[in-house]
């Protein structure tokens, strides 16, 4: 179980620079430091989403495990799901540093990593290595930075994991690549998913199976942009949405020092923003498309408002910074104990039971 050692390991990364301590915890998870999270399943948390079921709503997204070192040791600590990423056919060494700065009083980190990773090949590798074993592991890819065709470098993930994804997320929103959020755009978002789902299709065909696909979106969108995506999300065969990634936005900070730093902001300044962007999406799409909520969850009283304003699952990744590696577990038993006492039979019964409250929310 993890207990008070791995919160103090934790709280002692502090003393590292933000980057040098996200390597060490990936050292400590490789190498079986960091206790693993063993509470039973709850069957009530468990659904099934785009075809794949979930033992609990919670996953850990895409950014901290960006070259598939450590999806197990993640689902070790609670996570229903994982995701990988994001991941570019080629190495990258993404922008100078420092790029990565924690606000501590607002409990929130501003990056602007540039989608660092050792790209396809590295990943593929160790994602074969895995090949088979049991949990539900995401694969969350991009572009280059200086590709001459994004929309081919997203088809070559496509095809490149095809046979080890349980999932995909396609990724055009993150700040830190110049231009990459341009594919929001309509006419630029339709052809990248006819592209990018084709090549899906014609995969499946070769491997006897669907893989999902999701599309991962920014915070930072108008209300004619949520207009554009859920149009396009609406008329292809796609499998769902995550909403949202970091923002531009640095309304209401505390620390106006690091709030100069240019990137993507996440952590608890987000989660208001994110979850009223969720809201207004639901709203467009309609009940059935499947929804995965990010952007400020640390606790279960903030997992259970995503699903309240229309999520399915429930995704964080930096709130474990400040929170620890207990996070997920304190999460998970959280959630049980609303269904308790509430008396339900599945987490899906409180979906959109506050859909209407934060869909009215101004952007």
């Amino acid at each position: 179980m993890i207990g008070p050692f791995a919160g103090l390991a934790s709280r002692g990364l502090f003393v590292f620079d933000p980057e040098t301590a996200h390597g060490l915890s990936i050292t400590a998870l490789k190498t079986g430091l960091v206790p693993t999270c063993r509470i039973a399943n709850d069957p009530r948390l468990a659904q099934t989403i785009a075809g794949i079921t979930f033992p609990n709503p919670l996953g850990l997204a895409a950014g901290y495990d960006k070259n598939a070192e450590v999806p197990d040791a993640m689902l070790k600590l609670g996570f229903g799901f994982t995701e990988v990423g994001t991941v570019t056919p080629k190495p990258q060494a993404g922008n100078d540093k420092p790029r990565i700065f924690r606000l501590v009083e607002d409990r929130g980190v501003i990056n602007r990593l540039g989608f660092n990773n050792e790209g396809h090949e590295a990943a593929f590798a160790r994602l074969s290595a895995r090949h088979n074993a049991p949990g539900i592991v995401g694969v969350n890819i991009g572009a280059n930075k200086d590709t001459a065709d994004r929309v081919a470098d997203y088809v070559a993930g496509i095809r490149k994991f095809y046979a080890l994804a349980t999932y995909f997320t396609v990724n055009i929103s993150s700040p830190n690549t110049p231009g990459l959020r341009d594919l929001q755009a309509r006419d630029s978002l339709k052809t990248l998913l006819e592209a990018v789902l084709a090549a899906r299709a014609e995969e499946g065909l070769r491997y006897g199976r669907t893989v999902p696909v999701f599309l991962k979106i920014a915070p930072d969108l108008t209300e004619e942009g949520l207009d554009d995506i859920a149009s396009e999300a609406t008329s292809h065969p796609l499998d769902g949405l995550i909403v949202s990634n970091t923002t531009l936005s640095r309304d209401g900070l505390k620390d106006q020092i690091q709030a100069k730093e240019a990137g993507g902001l996440s952590g608890v300044p987000l989660f208001k923003r994110s979850t009223v962007m969720l809201a207004k999406m639901r709203k467009r799409v309609g009940p059935a498309l499947p929804i995965i909520g990010v952007g400020g969850v640390s606790s279960a009283t903030d997992a259970l408002e995503k699903i309240r304003a229309g999520a399915d699952l429930v995704q964080l990744y930096s709130c474990m910074v400040y929170e620890g590696p207990s996070l997920p577990a304190t999460i998970l038993k959280g959630l049980s104990s609303l269904l308790d006492r509430e008396k339900l039979s599945s987490i899906r019964e409180i979906r959109d039971t506050r859909l209407d409250q934060w869909a009215a929310e101004k952007l």
